[in-house]
C-alpha cells in the first residue's frame, strides 16, 4: 500500500457520526488490509443465534448449557452464512489465519466440533458474516473521519461486555466518544 499504512490487526472504531445503521457504534477487528481492500469482523453486534442453536443446525452434540448459551455475533453484512471463530490460543485448525497480535481467525468445521466437545479454545468469539471494503474504500472513509483506529486488546475483545466494547476501544487511545459531536466540521 503506497501512501497508507495497513490497518490489519487493528481495531476500527466507528465515529459517533457514522450514519450507516449496521456500523453505527461498531468496533471491528481488521483481519486483512492491502491494496485489494480490507476484511474485518464486527466485535459488538449480536446475531439472532446462540452457539447452541448453531450446534443444533450443524448436527453437533453439545451438552454444556453455559457454552450453548454463548451469543453468536454478527461479524458483518457480507456472507452472513459464513462462520468465523476468533480465538487466542494460537492453535491451527484446518483453515486458520494467524494474526501477528496473538489472535487467530479460523473458519473450519473442526474448531466448532472441538468447541462442542469442550476441547476448543478457552477464549473465543463465534461470528457470522464479515465486513469488507473494496480497494481504497476504507482509506476514503478514514479521510472522511468515519473511523478511528486503535491497537487490538484481548481484554476488550474477550472480557469487555459487548455493549461496552465501542467505548472501551476508544478509551484505550484516550478518546471519550460520548464527548464527541456526531457531526464533523471542516476548518
Amino acid at each position: 500500500m503506497s501512501n497508507t499504512t495497513s490497518l490489519a490487526e487493528q481495531l476500527l472504531i466507528a465515529m459517533p457520526g457514522m450514519e450507516d445503521g449496521y456500523f453505527a457504534r461498531s468496533v471491528s477487528l481488521i483481519c486483512q488490509h492491502d491494496t485489494q481492500g480490507a476484511m474485518g469482523l464486527v466485535l459488538n453486534q449480536d446475531s439472532e443465534f446462540t452457539l447452541g442453536s448453531l450446534f443444533d443446525q450443524l448436527g453437533m452434540p453439545c451438552q454444556n448449557p453455559r457454552l450453548r448459551a454463548v451469543n453468536v455475533l454478527s461479524g458483518g453484512p457480507v456472507s452472513p452464512e459464513r462462520g468465523f471463530i476468533l480465538h487466542s490460543d494460537g492453535r491451527s485448525w484446518d483453515s486458520s489465519l494467524h494474526l501477528g497480535n496473538g489472535l487467530t481467525v479460523s473458519t473450519s468445521r473442526d474448531i466448532l466440533t472441538a468447541l462442542a466437545a469442550g476441547e476448543g479454545p478457552d477464549r473465543f468469539l463465534v461470528l457470522l458474516g464479515y465486513s469488507g471494503w473494496s480497494a481504497g474504500q476504507l482509506e476514503d472513509e478514514l479521510a472522511e473521519n468515519a473511523w478511528l483506529n486503535a491497537p487490538v486488546s484481548e481484554k476488550i475483545i474477550f472480557d469487555a461486555p459487548i455493549t461496552e466494547r465501542w467505548q472501551a476501544a476508544a478509551q484505550q487511545i484516550g478518546v471519550n466518544l460520548s464527548l464527541m459531536s456526531s457531526h464533523a466540521g471542516h476548518a
